[in-house]
């Protein structure tokens, strides 16, 4: 018996997470302005458009300001507020920044047209979303805390609860279950939405990835539950290692007490364009955007597409055969460093530390990130680091703090950096992109802007 008979709401993930998932962030601003005005008349909780690989693939790959996308789609997009992922202190990068960084950060997004913002860290170390939560309410954006799902012997829904907490007592407007690979299995799932909706007033939004194929599944029950909202993505670049799709879910719905009063024949035509979209981005960037769903994933937890790279990076180095091994080296070492969840940066991390344990012999090169990590660099591990990993990091400084303690303010610096490179009179927004890819933004700025020179020579 449901606990919540209030409409279920729809997080629309076409524009950003839908085809990170299945076209490798390809798509472009030009393919999506022309469904932005109907995409708003649907009635969507949120439509998310921004943040994850977007950053970077439109300056690396689209020759596109992300910032200008932003502004676009804000022209467009009037009722329904636009969504993005942010990774905390990592902002949209790799590793954490300064406090002033994710400050300037946060207020600029918001004021270029941001409306709700889900925040995670990739430990779940709440310390590590304290400055950009905060900001985020000064800015007057909707704050969505996200708890990174993952399984191991020490995430359980007990602990998971204790995250939940310490995002509410940070001020969370609403509360993520982000499950970025799949692995909240359905039943899992009603247990540990409900003890959330049980013990704390707040909306819940669950994220899933079809990539083990259970998470149309997992919605169900997390409905059932008193889950608020779910995260689909329109059919096209829905399913695989995206999420469910839109259409089905609204269809699935109709006429239950949690009917989302979304018209499916309205999202029909949205739906047909993004087909087109997919198959022109295939085709332009030479992409296999056919994934299969592969149940796999609940033993080595890693998602599909970097399961793939990996396997290339073995073949590129004549050691294909050696990919069975890295799939059982990955939960291994993953145990060994304190059970972190698999997603960026941690992913990325450990895979590469399996990777080289497979090729090289265990632990005979250690990439600088994988000790940093069992130290505290990035935030405490769900579980103490094992012995070997000690081992690993003997003699190395251990941070029980906040990492983000240890790092000066760095505006004035990247401000100075940029006008040294000929940009003396950059935005805030430019500065912002070389803060998170310095050497990407050069390029894209050295295409796209003029540099003092130019200014010069044109007058």
């Amino acid at each position: 018996m449901t606990t919540n008979n209030k409409p279920l709401k729809i997080v629309e993930t076409v524009l950003r997470d839908g085809h990170q998932s299945l076209a490798a962030t390809r798509m472009r601003t030009s393919d999506m302005v022309p469904m932005l005005e109907q995409l708003d008349e649907i009635g969507y909780f949120a439509l998310e458009a921004w943040g994850g690989a977007t950053f970077d693939s439109c300056l690396r790959f689209l020759n596109e300001d992300p910032w200008e996308r932003l502004r676009t789609l804000k022209t467009y997009i009037k009722k329904t507020p636009i969504s993005m992922l942010l990774r905390g202190q990592n902002v949209l990068g790799y590793n954490h920044y300064a406090d002033d960084v994710v400050e300037t950060f946060v207020q600029r997004m918001v004021e270029n047209g941001i409306g709700l913002v889900r925040i995670f860290d990739a430990l779940n170390d709440t310390r590590n979303l304290e400055v950009s939560m905060r900001a985020a309410k000064k800015a007057g954006a909707h704050v969505q805390g996200a708890i990174v799902y993952t399984i191991s012997p020490y995430h359980t829904t007990e602990n998971f609860l204790k995250v939940a907490k310490d995002l509410v007592d940070l001020g969370t407007d609403s509360i993520c279950i982000k499950d970025m690979a799949g692995l909240l299995a359905p039943f899992t799932a009603y247990d540990l939405v409900k003890a959330i909706k049980e013990k704390l007033d707040v909306p819940v939004d669950v994220h899933c990835h079809y990539t083990s194929g259970m998470a149309s599944m997992t919605y169900l029950k997390s409905m059932e539950a008193g889950a608020d909202v779910v995260d689909c993505a329109l059919s096209p670049f829905a399913l695989g290692t995206s999420q469910p799709a839109t259409e089905a879910l609204v269809a699935a719905l109709e006429g239950h007490p949690r009917d989302t009063g979304i018209d499916k024949e309205k999202l029909y035509p949205i739906a047909d364009h993004f087909r087109k979209v997919k198959k022109d981005l295939a085709a332009t960037f030479k992409l296999d955007t056919a994934i299969d769903i592969d149940t796999k994933v609940l033993t080595f937890q890693i998602p599909g597409g970097m399961l793939s790279n990996f396997l290339n990076q073995l073949k590129q180095q004549g050691k294909a055969h050696k990919y069975p091994e890295l799939i059982e080296e990955l939960p291994r070492v993953r145990a060994e460093i304190g059970y972190p969840p698999l997603v960026t940066p941690t992913s990325q991390i450990v895979g590469s530390m399996a990777a080289f344990n497979v090729i090289l012999g265990r632990y005979k090169v250690v990439p600088q990130e994988i000790k940093d990590l069992a130290r505290g660099a990035y935030g405490r591990t769900p579980a103490p680091i094992q012995d070997v990993m000690k081992e690993v990091i003997a003699g190395q400084t251990m941070i029980d703090h906040r990492p983000a303690d240890d790092i000066a303010p760095q505006m004035e610096m990247l401000k100075k950096k940029l006008a040294e490179k000929g940009y003396p009179d950059a935005s805030l927004e430019d500065v912002l992109s070389f803060a998170l890819f310095p050497e990407v933004a050069l390029k894209f700025f050295a295409a796209n802007r003029d540099s003092e020179t130019d200014i010069a020579a044109a007058e």
